[in-house]
């Protein structure tokens, strides 16, 4: 039983590894996506800043309020990289070689999984960084960028997930890539610009209390700007991304044995 369980981390630890050492090699899966997110971070901060002044801002940074959505849209890109990297191992025949060897089924998923997840994480911390450089103050201190990371590293662990069942599920990087994209209204679906008390439009409303990024930004929000006066809403944060982990890694899991059984 040991001897199974030492294989199973051996082998993940390995196939993590073989994962992280091509995105080195790689860095165009990433760098281009992360330049946007800084982008992007620039812009909306330029740009939509003064709708801080509104009451219902009561007085927040708006550069503490948009950040996490930077972060969360890195994940597009950056975690849906493990989706792609498994595609090329489908089409060069790695995957089906890798079957014939005696490595765990679970190690062979997670592996990607697990780098694209680190590589969100990084994302996250150069983002922060930037963050810092034009002004960002943290209400909850180090250990509130700490936490901050942790949310990052649960979302990129779901995305990852996804992104991983996905490929093994169409099993060529068009359809792969494609199915990624279902993320993007994801983002724009929530509290992206404003405050959940300024949306107007109630279907819009709705859509943001079904979206669990809507919980993932307030949890991080709530860290930048309050530090951890309030706990409920990053609490409820945890929450919704961990039930997102066990979803997609889910998928992802029966996804790989389906592929298994075809190959």
């Amino acid at each position: 039983m040991n001897d199974q369980k030492g294989s199973f981390v051996g082998d993940t630890v390995v196939m993590t590894k073989r994962s992280l050492i091509t995105i080195l090699r790689n860095p165009l899966i990433f760098i281009p996506n992360l330049a946007i997110s800084m982008f992007f971070l620039f812009v909306y901060e330029a740009g939509l800043s003064g709708i801080a002044n509104l009451p219902a801002f009561e007085g927040a940074n708006y550069l503490a309020f948009i950040l996490p959505v930077s972060i969360v849209s890195a994940a597009i890109g950056g975690a849906g990289g493990a989706g792609q990297a498994l595609v090329k191992d489908l089409d060069n025949g790695f995957f089906s070689r890798i079957l014939l060897t005696p490595t765990s089924r679970l190690a062979i998923v997670l592996g990607p999984i697990i780098a694209g997840m680190i590589q969100l994480v990084v994302q996250a911390a150069l983002i922060i960084a930037v963050g810092f450089l034009l002004g960002l103050e943290v209400a909850g201190g180090t250990l509130g960028v700490f936490i901050v990371l942790l949310l990052t590293l649960g979302w990129g662990l779901a995305f990852a997930g996804y992104s991983v069942g996905i490929a093994l599920r169409a099993k060529n990087a068009q359809s792969a890539q494609a199915g990624t994209f279902i993320f993007f209204p994801l983002i724009f679906l929530s509290t992206t610009f404003v405050p959940y008390e300024l949306i107007e439009a109630q279907w819009l409303k709705v859509a943001a209390t079904l979206n669990p990024v809507t919980y993932l930004f307030e949890a991080m929000r709530t860290i930048l700007i309050d530090g951890f006066g309030e706990p409920w809403p990053i609490i409820l944060g945890f929450i919704v991304i961990g039930g997102l982990c066990v979803i997609t890694i889910t998928f992802s899991a029966i996804s790989a044995k389906r592929a298994v059984s075809t190959d």
